[in-house]
């Protein structure tokens, strides 16, 4: 195993936050993360699971062990009729993995290209975009089980997945590390271009409806909204869209004619973050090295040099804000150590 002493974790969190790390050890095989976890040296350190530190916040230096999770593959398993099962090393980057199936003719995940992060951080938050999420695609994973130390098989029902949630963000948390992640694509999608222009985007270029065009049109839809992580230090959606009743919905509605809304069920209503942060007008405040997106109020953003503490702050004044003028509680979407 290769370890990294007193790091800097700059390169390490898309937010491009200066803090220092105690121990980075690098993990290639599920051998590697046994080994960590039976070590007598380590047993007793504190851990930090790290993929590609797309949904991180970092707000002071840490004195965990970060297991930098780099376990690699890419592998058919098996197809029947037109379904292909795919299993993917947990380290391999989301959007190489969905290079890989527009390669292969391999349909279903086009509508969640140029997601950042890796495989294995994906179940966790159940990534989402463009009516997909990643439930949809899902098999089967392999998580390695820190109390007993064994490897372990997680179906999708076990895995409990939610909007921007599951059974590895609630009482499985802390207690897993996913290894591999197994996908159900198709040689024979059925398409989704109904959401954030897609349609209108194919239209003006003349495309046809197919992966690779459906592809082509979220990348450039995602590069126009939102910030280049390398360009300007930022970890996407810091917020989930609240999922509110409709009772508290109705009496917005009333006074809000233009709330976008979305329906989940007959009692739940998902309403837009972005729309209401900008109606506390917080779309495009600076303060210093810090700030809120110009184009996507969704998305906080580092200049740079700036404090992870200074961005939860900013965040916490966002949250009261919308809380005071619409009784709505904003949650985060990223994690914050």
């Amino acid at each position: 195993m290769q370890t990294k002493k007193n790091i800097s974790l700059k390169s390490y969190n898309t937010f491009g936050i200066e803090v220092k790390g105690q121990l980075l050890i690098n993990i290639t095989s599920e051998k590697e993360l046994k080994q960590v976890y039976q070590s007598n040296e380590l047993m007793a350190l504190p851990k930090l699971v790290l993929g590609g530190g797309s949904n991180i916040l970092f707000t002071k230096n840490q004195r965990k062990a970060i297991l930098k999770i780099n376990i690699k593959g890419i592998d058919v398993l098996d197809q029947k009729d037109h379904e292909v099962r795919v299993k993917v090393g947990a380290g391999e980057i989301w959007h190489q993995f969905v290079l890989w199936c527009l390669d292969h003719n391999l349909g279903g995940v086009e509508n969640l290209s140029l997601i950042p992060g890796t495989v294995g951080a994906a179940p966790i938050q159940n990534i989402g975009a463009y009516g997909v999420e990643l439930k949809d695609i899902f098999d089967s994973l392999e998580a390695y089980e820190i109390r007993s130390g064994k490897v372990r098989f997680f179906d999708k029902e076990q895995c409990q997945f939610d909007y921007r949630d599951s059974f590895f963000k609630g009482p499985g948390k802390d207690q897993y590390v996913i290894t591999s992640v197994t996908f159900k694509l198709t040689t024979k999608p059925r398409f989704d271009v109904s959401y954030g222009g897609i349609q209108q985007r194919l239209n003006d270029q003349g495309l046809q409806i197919n992966i690779h065009n459906i592809s082509e049109s979220v990348i450039h839809i995602r590069q126009t909204k939102l910030p280049d992580p390398i360009k300007i230090g930022n970890a996407g959606s810091f917020f989930k869209n609240p999922i509110i009743e409709k009772p508290l919905y109705d009496a917005l509605k009333l006074i809000h004619k233009d709330l976008p809304h979305y329906p989940v069920d007959s009692k739940n209503i998902k309403i837009s973050a972005a729309w209401l942060i900008e109606q506390c007008g917080w779309k495009g405040k600076r303060n210093d090295q810090i700030g809120v997106h110009e184009r996507q109020p969704l998305v906080l953003v580092n200049y740079g040099g700036g404090k992870g503490r200074d961005i939860l702050k900013l965040s916490e004044k966002i949250q009261v804000s919308i809380q005071k003028k619409f009784g709505i509680d904003l949650m985060t979407e990223v994690c914050i150590f």
